[in-house]
């Protein structure tokens, strides 16, 4: 177990120490300049060069990526350009959002998928697995988007059972706060609920042809025990993987989510951030979703580990 997780960790090291360098330089060659942005195209030539000498945009390329790494490393991710405080503020202000949506997106997602992949595994080719798939289906070519924007005419719009847009905030209390959370958490979980449901029935199809589920329901086991006990155990691992990516797709990927719903988290500041050319806030931004990716890919590695032994005994 020691040395499966060493091996994780040198690749999660080596693999976050890349991406920083690809985020650095695909920033660093996009066109136009902060300095020029920032003062406006009436700026005299000395005085945007006095803004990027205050701001460290003369410096040598690799001297300023060391000193963002370090300023990463020790949670000084710099200062904002536009806002004028510390991009560790905009995060710890912004993230409050962005990572309960994730989070009850993801819990959303799974409770929907995971009994609907069982009861179309276990009803295969009959009307309730087309049925099911179908659905599915359906979910997976629906843009999200599209979705909300219907949650909200239904919901906020004719109902007026909760808020279109916007974000009171946790001091409004926690009822308030989830309930602007719910449509948007709904748009992003219904899409993910369907290509997990999807890989679930597939996995569970794949296990339930093993010699060893025969075996078991020779010797009398009910069916339901088998499916829950050691149908479902087998088939984790390409769910787990599925989720893992999905935590970090709903985490990273909320932009036009969080634009549709007026909400103030992470996708928004980095799509704000990018129509202002606010380099530092996207690098930092980026770069901390980047890391919050490797690390949910980490932890579902350990999960194999748990899930299936025979990985630990191979390491």
């Amino acid at each position: 177990m020691i040395t499966y997780l060493a091996k994780r960790l040198g690749i999660a090291a080596v693999t976050l120490v890349l991406a920083s360098l690809v985020v650095f330089a695909v920033l660093e060659i996009v066109p136009g300049d902060p300095a020029r942005l920032m003062l406006g195209m009436n700026a005299s030539d000395a005085q945007v060069e006095q803004l990027r000498d205050q701001m460290g945009l003369n410096a040598p390329l690799i001297e300023r990526y060391l000193h963002w790494v370090g300023g990463l490393l020790s949670l000084d991710f710099g200062r904002s350009y536009t806002y004028s405080v510390p991009v560790i503020d905009l995060v710890l202000e912004r993230i409050v959002v962005s990572l309960p949506l994730a989070l009850i997106a993801l819990a959303l997602s799974t409770a929907i998928a995971i009994p609907v992949g069982l009861y179309s595994a276990s009803r295969r080719g009959a009307a309730g697995d087309a049925v099911a798939m179908g659905a599915a289906q359906l979910g997976v070519a629906i843009p999200n988007f599209w979705f909300a924007l219907m949650l909200v005419y239904l919901f906020a719009v004719w109902l007026r059972w909760v808020p279109a847009g916007g974000f009171p905030g946790w001091g409004a209390g926690v009822w308030p706060a989830l309930k602007s959370l719910l449509l948007p958490a709904i748009a992003l979980a219904l899409p993910q609920a369907a290509i997990l449901a999807r890989v679930t029935r597939s996995a569970l199809i794949e296990v339930l042809n093993e010699d060893y589920i025969r075996t078991a329901r020779a010797k009398g086991m009910p069916y339901r025990a088998v499916l829950w006990r050691h149908a479902l155990r087998n088939a984790l691992i390409p769910v787990v993987t599925i989720m893992g990516l999905q935590f970090a797709f709903l985490l990273a990927g909320t932009i036009i989510i969080e634009n549709v719903f007026y909400l103030p988290g992470l996708g928004r500041l980095v799509f704000q951030a990018i129509t202002q050319r606010d380099l530092i806030v996207v690098e930092s931004v980026v770069m901390l979703l980047v890391a919050t990716v490797i690390a949910v890919n980490l932890v579902v590695d350990l999960t194999y580990a748990i899930v299936d032994p025979r990985l630990r005994s191979r390491s």
